[in-house]
């Protein structure tokens, strides 16, 4: 798993790196048991700060991604199928929110936008 963060994106470093570990998840790049690597490397690493990658780690295993093993490391949970669900519907949300922008400002109707739904959805079942 390779993490790249930007002081430049706005958005906080720490919500970089675990955006990029639960996509690494969801994606099957991180399976169940893996190790992430220390908090003290991954700082040394990415050269930031221990705290902040104390945050996104803390983060994670709030949310339920990693579980930290004391004297062991960080280790990645089982995947929760609701969870990634979750994941997938918001990111296809976020698709169809910019869909519907582009056809609102180009003044395509609702049901122009229905059909095209379906017309996409059958292409890619054949």
């Amino acid at each position: 798993m390779r993490i790249i963060v930007s002081n430049r994106s706005g958005i906080p470093i720490y919500e970089q790196i675990k955006e990029q570990v639960k996509e690494a998840i969801f994606a099957g790049e991180l399976q169940e048991d893996d190790m992430l690597p220390s908090i003290r490397q991954l700082a040394r690493d990415l050269k930031i700060s221990v705290i902040t990658t104390t945050r996104a780690y803390s983060d994670l295993e709030q949310e339920g991604f990693i579980a930290n093993v004391q004297g062991k490391g960080c280790f990645v949970l089982p995947r929760n199928t609701e969870l990634a669900r979750e994941n997938s519907m918001h990111k296809m949300e976020d698709s169809l929110s910019v869909a519907i922008a582009v056809a609102k400002a180009e003044n395509i109707t609702k049901d122009e936008v229905i059909e095209r739904l379906h017309l996409l959805w059958e292409v890619d079942n054949e």
